[in-house]
């Protein structure tokens, strides 16, 4: 029996129009660390000297070391409650039938396709009539809104595909499903979970609406750099800082999507199949 293998043969307008997209998308940004290096302080062509003085600048800025430690303490706490949480909510929406399933899904996945203007501001209206003070602790909060849908649907792969078997097979040997689950489900998806909290890790701390509305007297890095926009002087500085922020959320994503891979099942395709 023949297997339809359009989508498997070399579509070159397609090739053509991705290369196309990827250059209009990510070269802009590969300017970036072009003029970070550039002694000049004005963005323009032909470049100056080339000098490492920009990221020298950036160690010697207190209010900025303090925005960098606050932004990865709350990226961190975010990212470990963030995939707490998230584990149980995959795991029941993967295994579990329950009434209103899908829209309790779709309400869960919500914050990926709201703006972040609007979630930023409803928060604060919703913090204020509770008379909560603005601090660290609310950017925190924010950010969990946002990330709990990401953990989630970078978990829930991992637990549709996991193998099942496993844990009949512990369950057949007398271990209670507590300690299956801590002992098989847990280690088997342990790649998926380390993956989920490097993605979350890294959407914090670049997270910028909810740490403006939500930041009070405390900044984190985005609303530091925010604030150094007014002034031409530090702009070639932030070029550096925006190159150094680039760099560690590309490890972190890659990271996380090469850990995401680990342990799931591949797929062959193949053009035709016989009888």
């Amino acid at each position: 029996m023949a297997r339809y293998t359009g989508f498997y043969r070399p579509n070159r307008p397609l090739a053509v129009y991705a290369a196309v997209f990827a250059v209009l998308l990510y070269l802009p940004i590969l300017f970036i660390p072009i003029f970070s290096f550039n002694s000049g302080v004005y963005v323009r062509f032909p470049l100056e000297e080339f000098t490492f003085y920009w990221y020298w600048d950036l160690f010697q800025r207190e209010p900025l070391m303090r925005a960098f430690w606050n932004s990865i303490k709350v990226a961190a706490v975010v990212s470990v409650l963030s995939t707490i949480i998230a584990i149980p909510a995959a795991l029941a929406i993967a295994r579990y039938r329950m009434p209103g399933k899908a829209p309790a899904v779709s309400f869960i996945m919500l914050p990926l396709v709201l703006p972040g203007l609007i979630m930023g501001v409803a928060l604060l209206t919703l913090l204020n009539r509770m008379g909560v003070t603005l601090s660290l602790v609310t950017v925190a909060i924010g950010h969990m809104v946002i990330c709990l849908p990401y953990a989630i649907s970078v978990l829930l792969p991992r637990f549709i595909g996991f193998n099942r078997s496993l844990e009949e097979a512990s369950a057949d040997l007398g271990e209670p499903p507590l300690r299956t689950f801590l002992r098989v489900t847990l280690p088997c998806n342990f790649p998926g979970i380390l993956a989920c909290l490097l993605m979350t890790f890294t959407i914090s701390f670049d997270e910028f609406f909810m740490a403006f509305f939500l930041s009070g007297a405390q900044s984190t890095l985005p609303m530091y750099i925010w604030g150094q926009l007014r002034f031409p002087q530090d702009f070639p500085s932030l070029l550096a800082l925006a190159t150094l922020i680039l760099l560690f959320s590309f490890v972190l994503v890659f990271a996380a999507l090469r850990l995401s891979r680990i342990g799931q099942p591949v797929t062959v395709e193949t053009g035709e199949t016989g009888r």
